[in-house]
């Protein structure tokens, strides 16, 4: 995505366009990606930005808020950016921290249960937490 288009996206959310907001928008809309705060803060701090730790952290909450990005949270202490923001599932490999899109589709459901009194629903997101299976050791 270029700097006009991203700039464009920005405006579209009314999201006000600060030097870091696009910085940051420019790292997530590069590519369809899952990604953490601390990926996030490691890839810019390493491609020469300043950005801090808190302004990160408002900016991906406040992407999240208006659209740009979506979140998943996979565990109390692991949440991922998602660049994807077409409802989705994904698959978790608990061993090596990797979020995975499911392709559209592939997961469906015969029935879903009934809502509670005076609420409607947001969204279905399924993670599916898997493990890499043992190998053979051989020697």
């Amino acid at each position: 995505m270029t700097r006009s288009e991203i700039l464009m996206k920005l405006n579209e959310l009314e999201i006000l366009a600060t030097p870091q907001r696009i910085e940051i928008a420019g790292f997530l809309l590069r590519e369809a990606q899952h990604v953490s705060a601390d990926q996030i803060i490691e890839e810019l701090r390493a491609a020469g930005s300043s950005v801090s730790k808190a302004t990160v952290y408002n900016t991906l909450k406040l992407f999240t808020e208006r659209g740009l990005i979506s979140e998943c949270v996979v565990d109390p202490e692991r949440r991922f950016y998602d660049s994807t923001t077409d409802p989705h599932h994904h698959f978790y490999n608990v061993d090596t921290g990797v979020l995975t899109d499911i392709p559209p589709g592939v997961v469906r459901f015969e029935a879903l249960p009934d809502l509670p009194d005076r609420s409607r629903m947001e969204s279905v997101e399924v993670v599916i937490k898997v493990r890499e299976e043992p190998g053979e050791n051989i020697s």
